[in-house]
């Protein structure tokens, strides 16, 4: 990967450990932990970035070597923009916690033993990684039917970023730009928009998607996808010339359905709201 960070849908996710949200990212294939959310989860501090900054140079001033374990890669913000921040491997972490007086570290190092073996064991059977995607979203209440829309989704965003790297699109810069593009001409907004539309901050966009739009995301990217190969696209002026065209097709068809539905697709819908009514009505 030229140790560049490769940023996939589906790839920038969040653990959970205790109820407590750890970003994690690939990076160089193995999972790479957002080290201000592993402080917030061990110590409680009202202000864990603080914490985490005063712990730095503390260490920095020591001479230790811990900080060198750590590489700065980008993460979803509150804010749902994408941000780089510290990050370190299960290795880099063991070690950052060992400076960290918590009763919490202990059970934090058998989580993060179990979560890198999980990963190992995920590059030697990749289908295991689809069956636990499945499971999780099984068991956030999710149905079958969408969940087989979405993995398919995953795969065809896969085979698109696929393209993109042999085609001379940079990871870090070029993806968000070129995932814009494709959106912009298939729905009329960017994903920040989207997600302002649909109240998200943190949150997967396409995990609040419901049938309709994840099918015509899938059509703007597959479209991408062929044209980049029928025409054997290289350059990142010419990858967002074919993800504008790619986008546009599946936002001709959007239009088309909206026509005879008399509704918009993109709506202000998402799963959170759609499970707190479930709760509510099981109350």
């Amino acid at each position: 990967m030229d140790g560049k960070t490769r940023v996939v849908d589906g790839v920038n996710s969040i653990a959970v450990f205790k109820g407590r949200q750890v970003r994690r990212t690939l990076y160089e294939n193995e999972w790479w932990f957002s080290v201000v959310d592993v402080v917030a989860a061990l110590t409680d501090s009202p202000d864990a970035g603080a914490y985490w900054r005063k712990l730095k140079q503390r260490l920095t001033e020591e001479g230790s070597e811990v900080v060198t374990f750590c590489h700065g890669l980008k993460l979803p913000a509150p804010d749902g923009k994408s941000r780089e921040t510290d990050c370190a491997n299960t290795e880099g972490l063991f070690r950052i916690i060992q400076s960290i007086p918590s009763p919490k570290a202990e059970p934090f190092k058998r989580w993060l033993a179990k979560v890198g073996f999980e990963r190992i064991q995920e590059i030697e059977n990749p289908e295991l990684a689809t069956r636990r995607t499945r499971l999780l979203y099984k068991l956030k209440g999710y149905s079958d039917d969408w969940i087989e829309k979405r993995m398919r989704g995953i795969a065809i965003r896969e085979e698109l970023t696929d393209e993109w790297l042999k085609r001379g699109a940079d990871e870090r810069t070029d993806y968000e730009i070129l995932t814009a593009d494709i959106s912009k001409a298939a729905f009329g907004v960017t994903p920040s928009e989207y997600k302002a539309i649909k109240g998200l901050k943190r949150e997967n966009l396409r995990d609040h998607m419901d049938d309709f739009e994840l099918i015509f995301t899938m059509l703007g990217e597959r479209s991408t996808t062929e044209i980049h190969r029928q025409e054997d696209s290289q350059g990142v002026p010419k990858l967002r010339s074919d993800a504008k065209a790619g986008g546009r097709i599946a936002g001709d068809a959007r239009k088309a359905l909206e026509k005879r539905l008399k509704r918009p697709i993109v709506s202000s819908r998402n799963f959170l709201r759609d499970e707190e009514a479930r709760e509510r009505l099981q109350s």
